[in-house]
């Protein structure tokens, strides 16, 4: 698909390219190049070593991507496409080193320190570019390609545009790309309590949320079935297999690469089967004596001390600005009475919050608690949507996000009433978004297809979309596919990677835009198989 070089000038050239090679060899590249010279130029006039591209001038298409750019304007010309003389430059003790590192190995090309010429990619940073915090322009002309941003997510995200254009294409048409995100927050959240995955699996999966320009990965530590990470604070509650911080560190070096946002997930006070099994005399308990499943002791004081320890320990480990905090599906509180089924919980909520509180109060004040212990160690606390109680002697602080997930849950309170109050949500619309193995209690695999054409993030539960008034980026944040691994030995690791393979596709093209796409399904599906 790429352009054809002139004949004529590829012949006339042909001597003296090569001889600068050798020369380059031979000087063992004492311009500064990573593994290639820079055949002289200044960068603005061609190097007599480097042909200009003479191909026919026509205006092309846009970059093939995934997500698809949001703005192309197209110029005619030849276009671009990488070549022996093609090399990466960016300043080698610059901010965008790595970026263009990668790039280059990944184009097969040289890094070099420049100056730019004719065939090479520039990457540069620039905070008055105007582009947001992970916009970018690309800019093809006079057989060179130029990637700017005003940081260096945007700037990484724009050789991601560019990559995949050359995998599907073999190059770019002349022309200028802006393009930026419509939602802040992009993700995967992966359950990795219910079932073991190697570091090894979930560093291929950053690699490819980096391409699909995806920022976040969420990770369900602790569940019931297990507690799936090292912990020094605590090593009795620790589950085998587990990753260990090395591992983690590893992973979370890869996912800043990527320019990915790592968030540990400790669910509290349900879903901690896996802490009570080390510490049974925090095992809550019916007032008949029947164990509740999963769910803590929040009267007993040792049980925040365990959690807080836990949450302090991992926010140190995890460098990101976000914790997660769970807090849902207590099920103390799905009891048609708790104060009566939990009368020592209903105690202590009087005693700490007045007589008019009961059992909900008592959770509430526990995730207030528990966000603080995550605000005073510079996270963002973020929660489950059924962690928000309303009204109660005790209301949820505002420091926090709401992960909203629930649309089949009885008593479940619609995502608007949380907009209204003022709550900023992450849409995890479980009718869409959720990927449960073994499809227990009614779900369903979800197809990538029905993402694409009737999902965005204003669908937060059910099929319908929240009042436009209320559906901006300053209300939803973004959103997240999730994989739960509630019967876990249903799928292995490989399946759930292909199973989720177009889903996580199609989510990162409605979170980067929301617009009905202008691809179909089955030309999207094609265009994913094209560019990886």
């Amino acid at each position: 698909m790429g352009r054809k070089w002139s004949k004529n000038l590829v012949g006339s050239t042909a001597v003296l390219a090569a001889s600068a090679t050798a020369a380059l060899l031979l000087s063992g590249c004492t311009d500064g190049d990573s593994g290639g010279g820079n055949g002289g130029g200044d960068g603005g006039t061609p190097s007599p070593a480097v042909p200009t591209p003479t191909g026919p001038a026509r205006t092309g298409p846009a970059p093939a991507a995934v997500p698809s750019v949001r703005d192309w304007r197209p110029v005619r010309g030849p276009g671009w496409k990488p070549s022996k003389y093609t090399r990466v430059v960016a300043d080698p003790g610059g901010p965008l080193a790595d970026e263009a590192k990668l790039l280059a190995g990944e184009l097969k090309v040289p890094f070099s320190k420049g100056p730019a010429r004719t065939a090479d990619v520039e990457l540069t940073r620039d905070p008055k570019a105007g582009t947001g915090r992970e916009g970018y322009v690309l800019t093809s002309e006079k057989g060179k390609v130029k990637i700017t941003g005003s940081s260096g997510a945007g700037v990484f995200y724009g050789t991601r545009t560019l990559l995949q254009s050359v995998r599907d294409r073999g190059a770019v048409a002349d022309g200028v790309v802006r393009d930026r995100p419509d939602r802040p927050q992009r993700g995967l959240s992966l359950d990795i309590a219910r079932k073991h995955f190697s570091a090894g699996w979930i560093e291929d999966r950053i690699r490819e949320m980096g391409d699909l320009k995806l920022n976040q990965l969420q990770l369900h530590l602790s569940d019931d079935q297990a507690f799936r990470i090292e912990s020094s604070s605590h090593p009795e509650v620790v589950s085998d297999p587990h990753l260990t911080k090395a591992e983690i560190r590893g992973i979370l070096k890869l996912a800043a690469s990527r320019h990915i946002t790592v968030i540990p997930e400790i669910d509290s006070p349900g879903h901690l089967g896996a802490v009570l099994k080390a510490h049974p005399d925090l095992q809550l308990k019916e007032a008949s004596g029947t164990p509740t499943e999963g769910a803590i002791d929040i009267a007993n004081p040792k049980a925040a001390k365990i959690i807080d320890d836990l949450l302090r320990e991992y926010a140190d480990l995890f460098p990101g600005k976000y914790g997660h905090l769970g807090g849902d599906e207590y099920l103390a509180l799905t009891k048609e009475d708790p104060s009566a089924s939990y009368p020592g919980l209903a105690a202590r909520a009087r005693e700490e919050h007045g007589n008019d509180a009961d059992v909900r109060d008592l959770a509430a004040g526990w995730l207030n608690d528990r966000a603080a212990v995550l605000r005073k160690e510079g996270k963002i606390p973020q929660v489950w949507n059924d962690g928000i109680h309303p009204d109660g002697a005790v209301r949820p602080r505002r420091d926090r996000e709401v992960t909203y997930w629930t649309g089949r849950e009885a008593g479940a309170r619609n995502p608007v009433t949380y907009l209204k109050e003022g709550w900023k949500l992450i849409n995890m619309n479980d009718e869409f978004l959720y990927y449960v193995l073994g499809q227990p209690n009614n779900f369903t695999y979800p197809t990538g297809q029905r993402i694409y054409e009737e999902w965005t993030p204003a669908v937060l539960r059910g099929t319908r979309p929240v009042p436009k008034s209320l559906s901006g980026p300053e209300h939803i944040l973004g959103g997240r596919f999730a994989v739960w691994c509630d019967l876990a030995q249903t799928q292995t690791t490989e399946q759930v990677a292909a199973g989720i393979r177009m889903p996580l596709r199609a989510t990162a093209q409605k979170l980067w835009d929301p617009s009905r796409p202008k691809l179909s399904w089955a030309a999207f599906k094609q265009l994913s198989a094209r560019v990886g």
